[in-house]
């Protein structure tokens, strides 16, 4: 766990060796994936539904539905897939105090997926403020953000709302030599480059500024209420 997440989230790397898979597995905390290197597949189900797969690869962005099973497979028989997770365990460990209760829950959000054909086939509807509902992104690399100059000039982003998560995400691009206005919020956010490298200013409202230098596969967690502005 990274500082600056107040204890409301973490992320973690896993890797799955060539040709295998990690077990199948379900909790009560969210779970938002992005697939750091490699190709494969992941199986979800609710325990008294049909499966539905999907194909991932390098850059595939995808949220996992709240305690629906599921299981991570590898598509390559030569190298490992790495997976960053961002979830919410840290949250719900806290509040309920209950390892069996958050890992051996019986009950189905058959709301949020009930094992419908092409729930992660990659379909979206963009709404008017730069918002994608989807439960994939094919390519988060490749994603063409939509033009946000009130954050910084030549700024664009593009905000995901998958799987009815509690959890956002969204990507965001800026020209060569250009910067995202400066900003602060609440704890939590992993800031992780998809591509390029520049440097992040962190400050306390008032005191000395704080350079954090970044390249692509860094991963930035602003502590709470610190003002960061991304070059």
């Amino acid at each position: 766990m990274l500082d600056g997440t107040g204890y409301l989230d973490d992320a973690y790397v896993c890797a799955i060796p060539p040709g295998k898979s990690l077990n199948a597995q379900r909790h009560m905390f969210e779970a938002l994936i992005y697939v750091l290197d490699g190709r494969g597949a992941t199986t979800v189900w609710q325990s008294s539904g049909p499966k539905q797969s999907f194909e991932w690869q390098t850059g595939s962005l995808f949220a996992i539905p709240l305690n629906a099973r599921y299981q991570h497979f590898n598509g390559q028989e030569d190298r490992e897939a790495r997976l960053l997770a961002v979830t919410t365990a840290p949250l719900i460990f806290n509040l309920f105090r209950s390892e069996d209760f958050v890992l051996n829950n019986p009950y189905a959000f058959t709301d949020r997926f009930s094992g419908e054909e092409g729930y992660f086939g990659g379909k979206g509807v963009l709404y008017s403020d730069r918002v994608v509902e989807t439960n994939f992104v094919a390519d988060a690399t490749s994603i063409e953000p939509v033009a946000w100059t009130e954050r910084g000039k030549g700024n664009a982003t593009i905000f995901f709302e998958m799987a009815h998560s509690m959890m956002g995400s969204h990507v965001s691009r800026f020209p060569v030599g250009l910067y995202k206005k400066a900003h602060r919020h609440g704890p939590g956010a992993h800031v992780f480059i998809l591509s390029g490298k520049g440097y992040s200013l962190l400050w306390p409202e008032g005191k000395e500024r704080i350079r954090v230098d970044w390249t692509r596969g860094s991963i930035v967690v602003p502590p709470r209420r610190l003002v960061p502005s991304t070059l």
